[in-house]
This record gives structure tokens, C-alpha cells and sequence, in this order.
């Protein structure tokens, strides 16, 4: 049997044309569904920003996914960073936060 998977903090900045297109939520059902926690929010520059924690290959199908985004979403790139998972939120699952 294989040992717990340890978790690791990534912080995206997905840009295009993210936002007005339900890629916020969009973002939020696709973490929660691969079971990340983390929160997405909206950005003063027309960027959205993700910061989950969870699985690296979980994190990994995240980032993959983030390329595409919903159906009228134009994802022109997803930029990939370090973060803290102790700057989350308390709890399971993702929230939409406060735009930034």
C-alpha cells in the first residue's frame, strides 16, 4: 500500500479573456471536483488567480484543465507559482474569493 500523498500549494494567473465568462466558478467545480482546496478570485488586471493545495498530480490535471477553461473563456496562458498552504482558507474545498 502506497503512503498518503503529500500535499503541495501552487498559485496560478490564468490571463485572456477570464473573466465575465464563469471561469471563476468554472475553476471552483473543477478543484473541487479533483478534491483540492484553495481559493480563485478575480484580479484588477483582467487575470484570474487560483491558489490550491492538494496532490501534485491533482494540482498537475488542475493546471492542465485551467488551459482550456469553460466554453467562452480565450485562456492565453496559465502561469504556474510556489505558494503556502497556509494562507488558505480554513476548510475543505475551494471558494471564490474577494477580487484582488
Amino acid at each position: 500500500m502506497r503512503g498518503a500523498m503529500a500535499a503541495q500549494a501552487a498559485k496560478f494567473e490564468i490571463t485572456g479573456r477570464v473573466q465575465g465568462v464563469f471561469y471563476r466558478k468554472w475553476a471552483q467545480a473543477t478543484a473541487n471536483g479533483l478534491g483540492l482546496r484553495g481559493v480563485v478570485r478575480n484580479m484588477s488586471d483582467g487575470s484570474v488567480e487560483a491558489v490550491l493545495e492538494g496532490p501534485e498530480e491533482r494540482i498537475a490535471a488542475f493546471a492542465e484543465a485551467a488551459l482550456a477553461g469553460p466554453p467562452d473563456a480565450e485562456v492565453k496562458t496559465v502561469r504556474r507559482s510556489a505558494a503556502r498552504g497556509g494562507d488558505l482558507p480554513a476548510g475543505a474545498g475551494v471558494v471564490i474569493g474577494e477580487d484582488g
